[in-house]
């Protein structure tokens, strides 16, 4: 799938030191896709950073090619887990 990063996710890879194998894999093979606000989805995969699991959530823009957004890391599985 075609994909492309929004100069703020390019920004917030680097800040936040998330993997290019972690954000590829969530992106071609998520464990879930959830329907965000207006036109964006978030694909989510549970991730294993120094031993401790995280949530990837990578929102994305639905129209093609598909824009990402934003990404980040969160330990609050429970809350965005669905």
């Amino acid at each position: 799938m075609d994909y492309y990063f929004s100069e703020h996710a390019k920004q917030e890879i680097k800040r936040r030191c998330i993997s290019l194998e972690h954000i590829e894999s969530t992106l071609n093979v998520p464990q879930q896709i959830t329907e965000e606000r207006e036109q964006r989805q978030c694909y989510q995969s549970l991730v294993t950073v120094h031993d401790k699991q995280f949530l990837l959530r990578i929102i994305v823009n639905r129209e093609s090619p598909k824009k990402v957004i934003t990404l980040y890391l969160t330990t609050k599985i429970k809350k965005y887990w669905r």
